[in-house]
């Protein structure tokens, strides 16, 4: 149709600019993560191979006395602008080390599966 910009393009001052994609690399996102929690055991998957959709596992300390939403409260607060922006989705696992020995059987917290 006519008079239509294709979803990745913007008018600015008379001209076309192209919108960079919002998506955010894996090692960043385990980046800003780490930056919060320094202890933490994390396992991040990618979920759709489009940098921005995510499944995260983190174990840390930093969860002791909190609560189920609290603890995930402080994962978003790690991740700041991503969450409104580059990070579309997050499927989110807190434990505190104590908690994640007792429902993993006593794993390292290093894998999803």
């Amino acid at each position: 149709m006519a008079g239509f910009l294709p979803a990745q393009e913007l008018t600015f001052g008379g001209g076309c600019v192209t919108k960079a994609p919002r998506m955010i690399e894996p090692a960043e996102v385990e980046r800003l993560l780490r930056a919060r929690f320094s202890d933490a055991q994390l396992e991040l998957v990618d979920l759709t191979g489009t940098q921005d959709h995510y499944k995260a596992r983190v174990v840390s300390s930093a969860f002791a006395g909190k609560s189920l939403i609290e603890q995930h409260q402080l994962v978003y607060g790690a991740l700041g602008a991503a969450m409104s922006g580059a990070i579309h989705a997050l499927a989110l696992n807190t434990y505190t080390p104590e908690a994640w020995a007792k429902v993993s059987g006593g794993s390292d917290g290093r894998s999803l599966t």
